[in-house]
């Protein structure tokens, strides 16, 4: 007997076989359970889904000897018939093949009789988006109203190239594509009932490059078979693919680990000796990430069968959440740079570096070198500006709380050092005196009125009288509401009732704004002359041409 091919050999023939396309069973199912069949039916997805198969099993519980229903018994001679291909009644069209008018004009004229064995005479056409215009034209007004012993059912991986006509005749079903798992549970099955010894991590690999195609993945296990010599082996199965060994993926990531970029690139140029996928092999580094972070966030997730937990959990204990994050972004934007390198190593060469040198914190080596360079760096960021304390590693007081704000730093980690900032008088009680900058730090105060402080300078107070200067330019902000909120704030600073005296007039000192104004340009100043002094930014300039934009830097607040 001749040899059939797994993927015939193991076509579902009932609903219950078929893995995964739960949405199409359940709704099939319970269409034939309530006898209530629409007469047109399209399956769409991509290949290798069972789109054809659906179909076969809908046109047998349409026509079992035993009645239509949603389990058809297989044993009847309909059921074997149609299991065969030679069941009279269902009549299947390659449609890509029989796209001229007259072919559809055939094929409709034996719609008008009766079945000759079976309840329904079935037409299945297959990839109904060949068929040309015309054809769909005549094929419109049978297919809106055939008689009632007749089913349409229609396949196609293309439904955008179907007239809108066809689409709102029909009962519309898109079948998905399989994950990986699912398929290699069927192949595990297949395998068993054949025989054949396999290993979990082979099979696997055979899933994932099915590609969501359980036909494709069976016609590639059949190769893998024949190739293997009847067993299905990783090696072997990687050897067929083109696939780099899973041991030099978890070299690179070991390497990745240790950040020795001599020795992750010596390691990446000992691998063309295998002449291996540049693309692939940022793929499989990419899912090993994956692994490895899924590990970190879950770490009772099930065991994997192309890489088993002692080796995940491994990397994922001698790798840091953001570091792998990190290195995942860079390997799959790689992989989609890599076309555009100027040959597939020089790119893989250059994700793999890029992981090394934008990760925070760097190589050991590199950590005592930065850390030379902030030393040096220190004396010049002391004779900078004092600036506001909200922009001091500090505790400010802001709104009569204490919070802790984080210092700025530049682009190495290292902090931005800042001249002593005083600390503010303690708020409370009557008689509580200081500059009015200070003053104004601490009111309860937001917004407008706020504004209307801050750009305001004391000329003096006397008993219960506050007069203050207010900068022509932001007049503005002088509304009778805003000095009603200033003079409550202020009586809650003093302690008593205090009226305010607002004149427009030029300011005899700076203002809060100005102040802050003022230092804040200083920082900024001190961000970018650090920023420039960074070993890191001057590697940049000189290894890929960077340049700064000034604008952009900003101070950490």
């Amino acid at each position: 007997m001749s040899y059939v091919a797994l993927a015939r050999k193991w076509r579902p023939k009932r609903f219950a076989e078929m893995i995964g396309q739960e949405h199409v069973r359940r709704a099939l199912g319970n269409a034939l359970a309530s006898d209530r069949v629409h007469h047109a039916f399209l399956f769409t997805g991509t290949r290798g889904v069972g789109k054809t198969t659906v179909a076969r099993i809908f046109a047998k519980c349409l026509n079992c000897e035993t009645g239509v229903s949603a389990e058809p018994c297989g044993e009847c001679r309909s059921c074997r018939e149609i299991d065969e291909g030679r069941f009279v009644d269902l009549v299947e069209v390659d449609a890509a093949s029989r796209t001229k008018v007259d072919d559809t004009r055939e094929l409709l004229d034996n719609v008008q009789y009766a079945p000759t064995r079976g309840r329904f005479k079935v037409y299945l056409i297959d990839e109904v988006h060949m068929l040309s215009t015309s054809s769909f034209n005549a094929l419109l007004k049978t297919l809106e109203e055939p008689p009632p012993h007749v089913k349409f059912l229609l396949a196609t991986t293309d439904p955008q190239k179907l007239p809108v006509t066809v689409l709102s005749r029909c009962l519309q079903f898109n079948l998905k594509r399989l994950p990986a798992g699912l398929i290699a549970e069927r192949m595990d099955r297949i395998l068993d009932a054949e025989g054949i010894a396999y290993e979990p991590a082979g099979v696997r690999l055979v899933a994932q490059a099915a590609d969501g195609s359980v036909r494709d993945g069976l016609s590639l296990l059949d190769q893998l078979i024949a190739f293997g010599g009847g067993r299905v082996g990783e090696a072997e199965a990687r050897a067929m693919l083109g696939t780099v060994s899973r041991d030099h993926v978890l070299a690179l990531a070991e390497r990745l680990a240790g950040l020795d970029a001599r020795e992750l690139l010596r390691y990446a140029r000992e691998l063309e000796q295998w002449a291996p996928d540049h693309a692939q092999l940022l793929d499989e580094l990419a899912a090993l990430l994956t692994r490895v972070a899924l590990r970190q966030a879950v770490p009772d997730l099930p065991d994997d069968e192309l890489y088993p937990t002692a080796i995940v959990q491994k990397l994922a204990s001698a790798l840091a959440p953001e570091d792998v994050q990190l290195f995942y972004q860079i390997a799959i934007l790689g992989r989609r740079d890599l076309p555009l390198a100027p040959d597939p190593r020089s790119g893989f060469e250059m994700t793999l570096l890029r992981m090394a040198a934008f990760r925070p914190g760097g190589t050991a080596g590199e950590s005592e070198e930065r850390a030379q360079r902030v030393a040096r760096a220190e004396p010049a960021l002391q004779r900078a500006s004092p600036v506001p304390a909200r922009y001091a590693g500090r505790e400010a007081v802001r709104d009569g709380a204490r919070s802790t704000v984080a210092p700025a730093t530049t682009a190495s980690g290292a902090p931005l050092a800042a001249a002593p900032v005083s600390s503010p008088p303690a708020v409370g009680g009557a008689g509580s005196e200081g500059s009015w900058g200070t003053i104004v730090a601490q009111l309860e105060l937001q917004g407008a009125a706020r504004q209307l402080a801050s750009h305001c300078s004391l000329i003096g107070r006397q008993g219960g009288l506050v007069r203050l200067a207010l900068d022509p330019r932001h007049q503005l902000v002088k509304t009778r509401a805003m000095e009603e909120k200033l003079a409550q704030a202020l009586s809650r600073y003093y302690g008593e009732t205090v009226r305010i005296e607002i004149a427009i007039a030029e300011q005899r000192s700076e203002t809060p704004a100005e102040v802050e104004l003022r230092s804040s340009r200083a920082q900024v100043e001190a961000a970018r002359e650090a920023l420039e002094q960074d070993g890191t930014v001057r590697a940049l300039k000189e290894r890929f041409g960077a340049t700064v934009l000034p604008e952009t830097v900003r101070p950490l607040k």
